[in-house]
C-alpha cells in the first residue's frame, strides 16, 4: 500500500503543472527538426479557405472565427487589429496610425491605404519651436507629440470598400475581450512593464500619467506574464464605434472627451483636427526584383526605402556569395545606408513636398548609387543622391480569405505605448508619431500645421507574373526597410519557405542619418543577431565595420502569407520573435 501511495505522489508530482513564471535552465538549447531546416522554429502553415498571421495567438483565433462566420479578409484583419489594440498594446491602437495594402480578386488590382494623422492645425512652427525650447527637437513624449489617430477612419474606410459583416459583428471579440479580460502572453508582457518603467523616467514630459496607469496597471502593479487583464474602457469606446460609427470617433461624443482632455493637459489637439481627418487611398508603388514585382506605399512612409534597398542588391550575385557569408551582409548593409541616406532627404508628406518617386525608384540611379560601393571599405560620411529623372515598438497582420483576397496592415502608436496620455475614460493611449517631424524649416519633413510626419510603418506585397504572390511585413521602427529587403532575398536568392524566410538571422544597421536631421558621420553600427559565424563578423570588421552582436528584440516582428496558385494552398510563416501564430482553416 505504501509502494502504491508513493507511486500516487510522484505521478500527481509529475502531472502538476510548473509555475507560469518558472525559469527555464540557462544551460538548456532547442530540440533538432527531422524535416525542413534545421535551425528552422516550426513548419509553414498550410490551408486552402483562409488563414491568418498575427503576433498574438488570441488575435489569429479571432481572424480566423470572423472569416468563417463569411467575413472577408478586411473584415478579418480588422477584428485582429482591433484585438491586438487590447492585448498588444506596446505595439499598436486605436490612438495610432493604419497602412494597408489590399489585393482585391474582383478588380484584380492592388490598392493602397494611408491612414496616417496630421499635426495639430493651431499649433504653428513658431509655436512648436517656443514649447520645445532648447531641447532641440519635438519631445518624445507628450502632447507636442500628439498627431491626430488615423487608424479609426482607416477601418472604416477598408470596411466600407471590402467589408462584408457589420462593424458590430466584427468588433465584438475585441469587445469581448476587453470586458472579460485575456491572459497576457510572454513578450508583451515584457514589453509593457519596459514602458512603464519608461513613461515614469520621462514624467517631465508628460503632463498627466494618472490615466495611464489607472488603465495598464493592476491595483498599482504591472500586469505580469499569464495575469488576466481587463480593459473595460477600451470595451466601451469599441462598442460606441460598432454602434455609432467611424464619426463617433472622429465628429462625436469620442471626439468631445478627446478635445476636453486635450484642453485639461494643455495640449494643442483639437476636436477641429479630428473633423479635418481624412485617409488617402493610395496606388501602391513598385520595382522589380528577379522576377517578383516588390509593392510599397509612397511617401509620407519609408517603405520606398525597401525598394531602392532591392534595386541595388539586384546588381550583386548574392546566392553566389552565400546566405550569411561577409560578402552578403557587407553589400546589404552598404546599400542600406545608401537607401537611408535619400529617406533622410527626400521623403516626407507629398502635400507639402514634391517627392522624387520616380528617380529614387529608377533603375539607372540605383546604378549610379551601387558603385559607391566597395568590398573591402565601409561607407561612413555619405549623403543623399540626386535622383531626379534626367530624361524627364507596431504590429503587422495579413489575413487572406477564400475568394482570394489579401490583406497586408500595419499598425502603430510608434515609440512604445506611444505618448503616455491617454484619454478620459477612453482606454487607450495616444500615439508619439508627432516625434518624427524635423525642425529645419528647409527640411521637406520639417513641422507644419495640418502636415503630416515622416511615417516607419510599412506594409508591403509582391506580386509574380501579374498574380498575388505574398502579402508580408516586418514591423520595427527603423528595421522595417532594411527587414523586408532580407526577408525578400531570403525567399528569392536563397529558396527559403515562408517560415524559414522569418526565421533565419537578421541584422540590423543604426546610425544612418534620418529624417529628423540627423547625419552620419562614422558609418554607424552594425547590428547582428548570434546566428552569424563569428569568422564572418570579425572579417566585417577587417572591412571597417562596428559590428555588435545583440539580442535586443530589436530585429522586428515578420508575418507573411505566400499563395500557391498550382495547389490553390496558402502558406503562412510567422515571427519567432514575437508571440504570435498563424492559424489556417
Amino acid at each position: 500500500m505504501r509502494y502504491v501511495r508513493l507511486l500516487l505522489v510522484v505521478w500527481m508530482g509529475w502531472m502538476m503543472p510548473l509555475p507560469a513564471h518558472s525559469q527555464a535552465p540557462e544551460t538548456a538549447d532547442r530540440g533538432d527538426r527531422p524535416a525542413g531546416a534545421t535551425w528552422a522554429t516550426r513548419s509553414p502553415v498550410l490551408a486552402q479557405n483562409g488563414i491568418a498571421a498575427t503576433s498574438h495567438p488570441l488575435a489569429s483565433q479571432v481572424a480566423i472565427d470572423v472569416l468563417k462566420r463569411g467575413g472577408s479578409a478586411v473584415d478579418a484583419a480588422i477584428a485582429a487589429n482591433a484585438a491586438l489594440g487590447l492585448m498588444e498594446p506596446t505595439g499598436c491602437g486605436i490612438g495610432g496610425d493604419l497602412y494597408a495594402i489590399v489585393w482585391d480578386p474582383v478588380s484584380q488590382r492592388l490598392h493602397g491605404l494611408n491612414a496616417s494623422g496630421r499635426s495639430p492645425r493651431g499649433l504653428r512652427y513658431d509655436d512648436m519651436m517656443a514649447a520645445i525650447g532648447e531641447a532641440g527637437a519635438v519631445p518624445e513624449w507628450g502632447p507636442l507629440s500628439v498627431s491626430v489617430p488615423g487608424a479609426v477612419d482607416g477601418w472604416f474606410e477598408l470596411h466600407e470598400r471590402y467589408g462584408t459583416l457589420s462593424m458590430t459583428e466584427v468588433l465584438q471579440p475585441a469587445i469581448d475581450y476587453a470586458r472579460d479580460g485575456f491572459p497576457l502572453s510572454q513578450m508583451i508582457a515584457d514589453g509593457w512593464a519596459m514602458n512603464m518603467r519608461r513613461f515614469a523616467a520621462n514624467q517631465n514630459q508628460i503632463p498627466e500619467l494618472a490615466n495611464a496607469e489607472s488603465t495598464y496597471l493592476v491595483d498599482g502593479e504591472v500586469p505580469t506574464h499569464g495575469s488576466v487583464f481587463r480593459n473595460p474602457d477600451l470595451a466601451r469606446t469599441y462598442a460606441t464605434l460598432a454602434r455609432d460609427g467611424r464619426d463617433a470617433f472622429y465628429e462625436g461624443a469620442l471626439a468631445d472627451v478627446m478635445d476636453a482632455y486635450m484642453q485639461r493637459i494643455g495640449g494643442p489637439m483639437r476636436k477641429a483636427d479630428f473633423e479635418a481627418h481624412t485617409s488617402t487611398w493610395v496606388t501602391p508603388v513598385s520595382v522589380n526584383y528577379r522576377g517578383h514585382d516588390v509593392y510599397e506605399l509612397p511617401p509620407n512612409g519609408q517603405g520606398i526605402a525597401a525598394l531602392q534597398q532591392l534595386n541595388m542588391l539586384e546588381g550583386f550575385d548574392l546566392a553566389s556569395m552565400g546566405w550569411g557569408s561577409a560578402d552578403y551582409l557587407h553589400v546589404h548593409t552598404e546599400t542600406k545606408k545608401l537607401a537611408f541616406e535619400d529617406r533622410a532627404r527626400f521623403y516626407a508628406d507629398m502635400d507639402f513636398f514634391d517627392v522624387p518617386l520616380d528617380g529614387l525608384l529608377d533603375k539607372d540611379y540605383a546604378t549610379q548609387r551601387r558603385l559607391l560601393i566597395e568590398r573591402s571599405e565601409v561607407l561612413q560620411d555619405v549623403r543623399h543622391g540626386d535622383p531626379r529623372l534626367q530624361d524627364g515598438d507596431t504590429i503587422y497582420l495579413t489575413v487572406a480569405d477564400r475568394n482570394g483576397m489579401m490583406v497586408s496592415l500595419i499598425q502603430s502608436n510608434y515609440m512604445g505605448m506611444g505618448s503616455g496620455l491617454v484619454p478620459d475614460g477612453l482606454g487607450f493611449m495616444f500615439q508619439n508619431r508627432g516625434a518624427l517631424f524635423a525642425l529645419d524649416q528647409d527640411h521637406p519633413n520639417v513641422y507644419a500645421p495640418g502636415k503630416r510626419p515622416f511615417h516607419t510603418i510599412i506594409p508591403a506585397f509582391v506580386m509574380k507574373d501579374g498574380a498575388p504572390f505574398m502579402s508580408f511585413g516586418l514591423m520595427g521602427g527603423d528595421m522595417q526597410p532594411q527587414g523586408h529587403a532580407q526577408i525578400i532575398t531570403n525567399i528569392v536568392d536563397f529558396g527559403m519557405n515562408v517560415q524559414e524566410a522569418g526565421d533565419a538571422a537578421r541584422y540590423r544597421h543604426n546610425g544612418s542619418s534620418s529624417p529628423m536631421g540627423d547625419l552620419m558621420t562614422d558609418g554607424g553600427v552594425l547590428q547582428v543577431e548570434s546566428g552569424f559565424d563569428p569568422a564572418v563578423l570579425d572579417d566585417l570588421r577587417k572591412r571597417g565595420h562596428t559590428v555588435e552582436v545583440v539580442n535586443n528584440g530589436s530585429y522586428g516582428g515578420y508575418q507573411a502569407i505566400i499563395w500557391d496558385a498550382v495547389n490553390k494552398v496558402y502558406w503562412g510563416g510567422t515571427e519567432m520573435r514575437k508571440d504570435g501564430i498563424v492559424i489556417g482553416y
